[in-house]
């Protein structure tokens, strides 16, 4: 039984509301993905290549890989609440910006600022972890990020449909309202959740020792870099498969890259509904199979001959069915190796895991041609993956062995 106190929305003198959890962790996954299937009309439109365009992506996740490795000891020192509303606002300028931008170089500018809302997704776990413990907090991250799965599953087709109709212009007019919207909410329900002052800053970076002598702590945060290291993967391929490879349009590229976020959205329902009695370690291990088995399905008819996008597409559901499973199980846990750590925790593991995600995804929009197909993308997920099930299983040996 959670000891949460009673929640009433839009008062933050009580714990926030799911809600504004749901939308400050999800503000960051809209910016990813909404505008991808435009990048190559933004292409266009800034007479540049492709690869420099798609900086647009691996730019922003590197930025947001740098953020996370302050915003943890900061937040623990001075707070969530400042931290969500100064990254909401900056976001809102950068989205404006990145609208009015007339070169390439001053989009990627304001595009690369806007991964200051990035903070909302670290934080976001970390104030879940200041308000209930270790297994209710597994539980709660799943359903708080079952709702943010919505985001990518619909963000792209709305990103991909309004391109189509009014230019890709358009989805940085609702990544400016979105973001608004948010502040303003954030504003009025999100109170304080650090119980105290913590540390100073520079004894907050004296403890980054103490996470990384804790086997458990590399095991649970390597788990999360390689599992979800194969969906930035396929965010950073998708576009050229799904419109040079397959052919399709940017709203079908949209509705294709929502494949995996309807996984990701069960695999978070079934994370919150079960992480408290299996355990986070045994959610975590059948996430990562779940993933191997979609994923190997999908290369083994690759090599058949079948070559369509819903086997590509489709099987990624299973991606995002394991991940979705996986990752709240291995943040929660991350960040419950040094409970007083938690908001450090959070920030590092979030570093290293999109750190890793900005290389594989400006890996895979390197690896792939006409020629080649799909399969070289295939393979770096696959094996990915299957990296991300050994970090578990040595997690689970590693709680043996100091039982």
């Amino acid at each position: 039984m959670t000891s949460l106190p009673r929640i009433r929305f839009l008062d933050r003198t009580t714990p926030p509301h799911i809600l504004t959890l749901v939308l400050i962790t999800g503000m960051s996954a809209l910016s990813i993905s909404v505008f991808l299937p435009s990048l190559s009309a933004m292409t266009t439109y800034f007479d540049t290549e492709y690869a420099i365009m798609q900086i647009a992506l691996s730019g922003y996740l590197a930025a947001t890989a740098v953020l996370q490795v302050f915003i943890g000891p900061i937040s623990d020192r001075y707070g969530r609440r400042k931290l969500v509303l100064g990254s909401l606002v900056l976001f809102v300028i950068a989205s404006i910006g990145a609208l009015f931008a007339t070169t390439v170089e001053v989009f990627l500018f304001f595009r690369i600022l806007q991964a200051a809302v990035a903070t909302c997704m670290a934080l976001g776990r970390a104030i879940v972890r200041d308000i209930v413990p270790q297994d209710e907090a597994a539980s709660m991250i799943g359903y708080v990020t079952m709702g943010m799965a919505l985001v990518p599953m619909v963000g792209p087709m709305i990103g991909g449909g309004l391109e189509q109709a009014f230019g890709w212009q358009a989805t940085f007019v609702l990544l400016s309202v979105a973001g608004l919207a948010t502040l303003t909410l954030v504003y009025f329900d999100l109170g304080e959740t650090v119980k105290d002052q913590g540390t100073s800053f520079r004894d907050q970076l004296k403890t980054y020792p103490e996470l990384f002598r804790s086997p458990r702590f590399w095991g649970y945060v390597l788990c999360a870099a390689f599992g979800s290291g194969a969906f930035f993967a396929l965010l950073g391929g998708t576009s050229f498969v799904a419109s040079e490879i397959f052919g399709l349009s940017p709203l079908w590229s949209g509705i294709a890259l929502g494949a995996p976020a309807i996984g990701y959205a069960l695999g978070n329902f079934l994370s919150g509904r079960f992480s408290v009695t299996a355990g986070i370690n045994r959610m975590a291990l059948i996430g990562t199979l779940i993933t191997i088995s979609g994923l190997g399905t999908s290369a083994l008819l690759t090599l058949a001959g079948v070559h369509h996008p819903l086997n590509f597409f489709g099987f990624c559901t299973f991606l995002g069915l394991g991940n979705g499973i996986m990752l709240p199980n291995v943040m929660a846990g991350s960040i419950s190796v040094r409970p007083h750590l938690a908001g450090t925790a959070s920030g590092l593991g979030g570093a290293i895991m999109i750190g890793g995600g900005a290389a594989m995804s400006q890996f895979a929009g390197s690896i792939l041609t006409i020629e080649t197909g799909t399969m070289p993308l295939q393979i770096t997920m696959l094996g990915v993956s299957v990296l991300s099930f050994f970090s578990v299983l040595f997690v689970i040996w590693r709680e043996q062995r100091i039982a």
